[in-house]
């Protein structure tokens, strides 16, 4: 062999070595458990919640996956921690949590030292809780009997005696005899209540009369008078 087919097939054997290299490279980092092969869900299994969490983790790496609930101030609540080993189709676990709605859940996943992170973003429960309100019995207003006061007031309070009625004959008697114990009026004042004028009235009418007549007595004697005169 000369040189030049020895250093032909050296790089020959150099490009597939690497084109090997390169494709075995790329397959394994197909492979890698990665954090995105995680996914979280919130769901109802009846009128219970749960969250699901799926391992799409083509190498199939034991992993562990840890749910906490995030509370006001940044607090959080330890939910549970569960083993996965992930598949190709997809492998779930299932969490047994009553979600209340809106609530956001943190999703920790650990997997050897490929995988140490959060399923990004967080899981928000959905706005509505899996049981509804209408499913909740209400009782009836008929079932408390309410107290009815006005029968129990009756029948502790003793009837009163009813009250005398006056008969007829008495009340039409009553007035009688006050009329007779009453003194009666004097003429004078029975003759104002009926003319409205007073008693004196008669006695000035008379007087006026008796000057008409001594006045016409006195204008007759005079011209009688003044006759005889002249006849003398």
């Amino acid at each position: 062999m000369t040189r030049r087919s020895v250093r032909r097939s050296v790089r020959v054997l150099g490009v597939a070595s690497g084109s090997a290299a390169l494709v075995l490279g790329l397959a394994g980092s197909a492979l890698a458990c990665n954090i995105k092969d995680f996914s979280a869900e919130a769901k109802c299994d009846g009128d219970k919640g749960v969250i699901v969490v799926t391992d799409t983790d083509a190498s199939a790496k034991d992993a562990t996956v840890t749910v906490f609930l995030k509370g006001a101030g940044g607090v959080e609540t330890k939910i549970g921690e569960q083993p996965v080993k992930g598949s190709k189709e997809g492998a779930r676990i299932t969490f047994a949590e009553d979600w209340k709605p809106s609530a956001t859940y943190r999703i920790h996943v650990k997997a050897d030292r490929a995988v140490d992170e959060d399923i990004q973003p967080d899981l928000v429960t959905p706005s509505t809780a899996c049981k509804t309100e209408s499913q909740t019995p209400t009782p009836s207003a008929s079932a408390t009997p309410s107290p009815s006061p006005s029968t129990s007031t009756s029948t502790s309070a003793p009837a009163e005696p009813a009250s005398p009625v006056p008969s007829a004959s008495q009340s039409s008697t009553a007035p009688a005899g006050t009329s007779e114990n009453a003194p009666s009026p004097a003429a004078g004042d029975s003759n104002l209540a009926e003319t409205g004028a007073s008693s004196n009235t008669g006695l000035i009418a008379g007087i006026a009369a008796l000057l008409v007549v001594v006045g016409g007595g006195a204008v007759w004697f005079g011209m009688r008078r003044r006759g005889a005169s002249r006849n003398g």
